[in-house]
């Protein structure tokens, strides 16, 4: 396995750790492969009842690499069509639970809210900035992150790009819980322990009914998201300019300048 993804094994948990810090753990290409292969692998093993997903600090992951995209245009978004980590976190049978340790923007919200559920160190920051990067989201955030905020707050970050800090996401229903920073891997540890408790079939039928539960609200929005999104990123020729200027932007506010 790629060293961007860090595995290991804490009885029937396993968490991953994207790891790219220098990068704010954005998703390069070999991150997307990296991270979609141990989701798969997790999944498939029969030993790993519970996954727990975070990043190396500073940040949980900042989203795409704005700077490979501008070099690469549509052969960089072409790699979310074939090894997609985002699909591949929403897809999990097993239980995943985000420990989310601190930036988590755009396509690392999209990330995140494929989780069961959030839970934060007190560091943590989310924003939607989809719409300064003068792109449409394609990793499932409008389907979704009404799902955790709901209609009225979903459409407030994607129009506004806001940071939203861990107590408001708290507040809003983005996270169940905010711990202090050193505690989060510890509690996400052992809230994923106490689901690998529940008997495995258990477990397997609850995530399927909450699943088949929230496809009618979820489903039209992927839809959309792919008509809509990935035929305008097949001409964004022009936005390398913007792109880099967002990428030092959000650099900023994931290091608090």
């Amino acid at each position: 396995m790629s060293d961007s993804v860090i595995c290991a094994d804490h009885g029937p948990v396993r968490t991953l750790t994207m790891n790219r810090p220098e990068a704010r753990n954005a998703l390069n290409r070999d991150l997307i492969r990296a991270l979609y292969s141990a989701l798969k692998e997790a999944d498939a093993d029969d030993a790993v009842r519970a996954v727990v997903l975070t990043g190396t600090d500073p940040a949980f992951c900042a989203g795409v690499d704005l700077k490979e995209a501008a070099r690469d245009g549509l052969t960089y978004f072409a790699e979310f069509k074939s090894q997609s980590c985002i699909t591949a976190v929403a897809e999990m049978r097993t239980p995943i639970i985000g420990a989310i340790n601190g930036a988590t923007f755009t396509g690392g919200l999209e990330v995140a809210l494929g989780c069961d559920f959030l839970i934060a160190s007190e560091r943590a920051v989310f924003a939607d900035t989809h719409a300064r990067v003068g792109i449409l989201p394609g990793g499932g955030m409008t389907a979704r992150l009404p799902q955790f905020v709901g209609l009225g707050m979903a459409r407030r970050m994607s129009m506004t790009g806001e940071v939203v800090d861990a107590a408001r996401a708290e507040k809003i229903g983005l996270v169940t819980e905010v711990v202090a920073h050193e505690r989060l891997l510890d509690r996400a540890v052992e809230l994923a322990t106490q689901i690998a408790e529940v008997p495995g079939p258990t477990m397997v039928g609850l995530k399927e009914i909450y699943t088949a539960g929230a496809a009618p609200a979820i489903d039209p929005g992927l839809a959309a998201e792919e008509r809509i999104a990935f035929a305008q990123h097949r001409d964004f020729e022009g936005l390398g300019d913007q792109f880099r200027a967002v990428s030092e932007r959000n650099k900023r506010q994931i290091d608090g300048g």
